[in-house]
């Protein structure tokens, strides 16, 4: 089974707006800031609720339950209540038949 998968071509990812994947059972957020794609595991490390529900400040998502900011970059946590950092996935954006299209490798980067 492989670790990489394709999520959807980038034309369908509309900026700052967080998509949530099941990926081998992972829930995992992808979202589009700027010109880079960023992928997380899609769980607060605190309150347990999907981060896709949450706001886009910046680089990081914000949960929308107790306020808790991780930076898409490293998953660390910007401060409490969570302490703990999510999982963050390496993105890779690949030439399809002529369509820009999205993997997303379900190897952590740390």
């Amino acid at each position: 089974m492989s670790n990489r998968h394709a999520v959807g071509h980038l034309a369908d990812f509309e900026l700052n707006k967080p998509q949530r994947f099941v990926l081998d059972r992972e829930e995992i957020m992808v979202v589009k800031i700027g010109d880079e794609i960023f992928a997380v595991n899609d769980v607060c490390t605190h309150g347990e609720v999907s981060l896709a529900e949450g706001e886009i400040i910046g680089c990081s998502v914000e949960c929308w339950l107790h306020g808790s900011a991780f930076d898409l970059r490293t998953g660390k946590p910007s401060g409490p209540p969570a302490t703990k950092a999510i999982e963050t996935y390496t993105v890779t954006v690949e030439d399809v038949e002529g369509n820009p299209t999205v993997y997303v490798s379900l190897e952590a980067r740390r």
